[in-house]
């Protein structure tokens, strides 16, 4: 009787397991699926194409305004889907539900309603419950939206959910797309660190991020629309309704998408402010002149495969933006400024550093406090190399949400809310500088697909500079190692700027956020951060 409930088990279990595998199975591509899309190339047919035909002096060159309020990097996306003509080809980690990812979804299908041919691709990791929102989005004529690596079944059941019920396909799902890029019309871009979400622009009731992009034209447009391609036609990308389905009728969702994205639901931005920290306007006043003012340099267009988890193997690819970012910095001769807010350098990571440090390369990096990040199983791992990096002689800054707060120049702008950093900048030697959606860790050197650009021009790494310097020096902690070698200490000025004080524990956070913290630090597995 015992072993025959035994073998009953068995089956039962083995019935299970087999059951599981084949809910995580994705439905078969259709031959339509296989058509090769491509980016339409920019030219004089469009405004935005003699705009930017008409500001580049040198065809081998391209131009950018960086973009580091938040509001003007939401304004210059939604101005390129209001004034394209042809294309727009959008890709991001992440679009959220709220009036932020709403007001661009809407604009992009007013595009879309003027004969603009849209197509939208997202990572599928934040877009459970979602479903609906995004098949009344793709119902529109012109709009074509594609998941890249999608979940296949339990679309509602949140992400963690939907991870975990995917019982054999563990290292396909875990794998995602965290690039970040908007092209109007072949043109125009704007690439950078944030996704589209009420936090990356100021518009945030708890937390907001301290983030950048860029607006780029000129040579490496071209280069930006390739790798999109890439991805749009890429095996690990599916058609929206190859994957999500559901009764409602095509009129009813258009109407349900006009009512969701119209006025009543979804806050308009407020006026915009008349100039960033840069002393810039908004592009949108540069493109009603004409022409729009930027800073010339030649630029290398960065992406990682979009299989790269499945030839990565749990190495760095020499063709990686990881890597590529990282040679990069090896050529430095004097100094390197890095903004990461998730900093996990690894034992490969240090193995660099201490090259570096032992060349004289000076190094300067600004992260998250364990009071500013919003990931804390990222400051774990982060935390167990910072005594070594002090050791080496890095100047390393902890971003002070509390500081921000007391920062003239950005405590209007973040007001109550919660600052966190989210920015990923590099500058080499004050003259070569990245821009992008790569984190010094594992999980970006390994496991998500990543983007950016390398660009040479000295007068944009100076502005970058600037940038970066008002979060290093106004708003952030210098962090040191004690008097008797010990880590660590972190140091800020009174607030009447009367003199500096040193505080010896985790600055802004709790009692309770340190002991969760310290109780996990056994169990993080450092190579999934």
């Amino acid at each position: 009787m015992n072993a025959n409930l035994s073998s009953w088990r068995f089956v039962a279990l083995w019935l299970c397991a087999a059951w599981l595998v084949g809910c995580t199975a994705l439905p078969p591509k259709q031959p339509d699926d296989a058509l090769p899309s491509l980016a339409i190339a920019a030219g004089s047919d469009t405004a935005l194409g003699r705009i930017a035909l008409k500001s580049i002096p040198e065809p081998e060159l391209s131009g950018f305004r960086l973009l580091p309020l938040g509001s003007y990097s939401l304004d210059a996306r939604l101005t390129l889907a209001e004034r394209a003509q042809k294309t727009l080809d959008v890709q991001y980690y992440h679009i959220q539900n709220d009036e932020t990812g709403r007001l661009l979804m809407r604009a992009l299908r007013d595009a879309a309603a003027r004969g603009v041919r849209v197509r939208l691709l997202l990572d599928d990791w934040y877009t459970s419950g979602e479903d609906e929102l995004l098949l009344a989005l793709a119902s529109h004529p012109n709009v074509e939206l594609r998941l890249f690596n999608p979940f296949c079944c339990a679309r509602g059941a949140g992400q963690l959910a939907r991870f975990a019920l995917s019982f054999g396909d563990w290292n396909r799902v875990n794998h995602r797309m965290h690039n970040k890029l908007m092209v109007a019309d072949g043109a125009m871009a704007v690439i950078g660190g944030r996704n589209v979400a009420n936090e990356y622009y100021l518009r945030g009731a708890l937390d907001n991020f301290i983030d950048l992009d860029a607006f780029v034209v000129g040579a490496v447009v071209a280069d930006l629309s390739r790798i999109f391609d890439g991805y749009w036609n890429s095996d690990p990308v599916y058609p929206l309704q190859r994957v999500a389905h559901t009764y409602t009728p095509r009129a009813a969702l258009q109407k349900y998408f006009d009512e969701i994205t119209g006025p009543e639901m979804t806050r308009l931005p407020a006026e915009l402010p008349p100039n960033d920290v840069l002393g810039y306007g908004p592009i949108r006043e540069d493109l009603d002149a004409g022409q729009v003012g930027l800073i010339w340099g030649t630029a290398i267009a960065l992406a990682d495969t979009p299989n790269k988890v499945m030839e990565a193997k749990g190495m760095l690819l020499m063709n990686s933006v990881t890597y590529n970012v990282l040679d990069a910095m090896r050529m430095a001769q004097q100094e390197v400024v890095v903004s990461s807010p998730y900093l996990v350098p690894g034992k490969p990571g240090m193995v660099w550093l201490r090259e570096m440090a032992a060349r004289g390369i000076k190094l300067q990096v600004l992260t998250n406090s364990l009071a500013s990040t919003d990931e804390p199983a990222v400051h774990i791992g982060y935390s167990q190399y910072r005594p070594e990096m002090l050791r080496l002689g890095i100047d390393l800054y902890e971003l002070s949400s509390s500081r921000v707060m007391t920062n003239k120049r950005q405590s209007m702008l973040f007001g109550k809310s919660m600052a966190r950093l989210h920015a990923k900048l590099v500058v080499i030697d004050r003259k070569t500088l990245f821009i992008g959606s790569m984190n010094l860790d594992p999980r970006s050197a390994r496991i998500n697909t990543e983007m950016g650009l390398i660009i040479q021009s000295p007068q944009l790494a100076r502005e970058l500079l600037r940038v970066i310097d008002i979060d290093k020096l106004q708003s952030a902690y210098r962090v040191r190692l004690a008097a008797n070698g010990s880590c660590c200490e972190w140091l800020t000025f009174e607030e009447d700027m009367s003199g500096e004080m040193i505080l010896t524990t985790e600055p802004d956070s709790s009692f309770t956020l340190r002991l969760k913290t310290w109780l996990l630090s056994p169990f993080v597995p450092e190579q999934l951060l």
